[in-house]
C-alpha cells in the first residue's frame, strides 16, 4: 500500500472486504468509474470468491479483468462453502455473461486468459459439478 500512495495514487476497497487492507482512501462501489490517465475502467461487483470481489472493464475495449472469479474452465474457488458457490455462479451469469459479448477477453487475477463465448457453453456442466 504505501508503494501504491508512492507512486501518487490512492488505494481503493470495496467495503465488504474492507477489513482484509490495513488501510485504505475510498470505498470502491459497484458501478463506479475509475479513471487513470486516459482510460475510464468500470468497476462490476462479483461477489462468491470473497464478498467483495470486484472486476473490472476497461471502457472501449473487450478486456475484462476478473480476479479471482472466472478462469478458463470455471469459477474461482469458493472454499467448499455451498452458498458462495451459488453466489458466485449467479455472479458470472449476471454480471459476466449477460452484460459482456462472446468476444470479451477474460484476464483472470492469475493464470491463463480466455473469452466469454469460451466459458458461456460450460455454465450449466459448473453448476452440475458443484466447483
Amino acid at each position: 500500500i504505501p508503494a501504491i500512495r508512492e507512486a501518487g495514487y490512492e488505494v481503493g476497497i470495496v467495503a465488504e472486504d474492507a477489513e482484509m487492507l490495513p488501510s485504505y482512501d475510498y470505498l470502491l462501489e459497484d458501478n463506479s468509474v475509475i479513471e487513470i490517465g486516459r482510460l475510464r475502467i468500470h468497476t462490476i461487483h462479483n461477489p462468491g470468491h470473497t464478498p467483495g470481489s470486484m472486476s473490472f472493464h476497461v471502457e472501449g475495449t473487450p478486456l475484462l479483468f476478473t480476479g479471482d472469479t472466472l478462469f478458463p474452465g470455471g469459477p474461482g474457488n469458493t472454499f467448499n462453502n455451498a452458498n458462495d458457490f451459488k453466489t458466485i455462479i449467479t455472479s458470472i451469469e449476471d454480471r459476466m455473461f449477460s452484460k459482456f459479448d462472446a468476444g470479451t477477453i477474460v484476464l483472470p487475477g492469475h493464470g491463463d486468459d480466455t473469452t466469454i463465448g469460451a466459458e458461456l457453453p460450460h455454465l450449466q456442466d459448473w453448476v452440475d459439478r458443484g466447483w
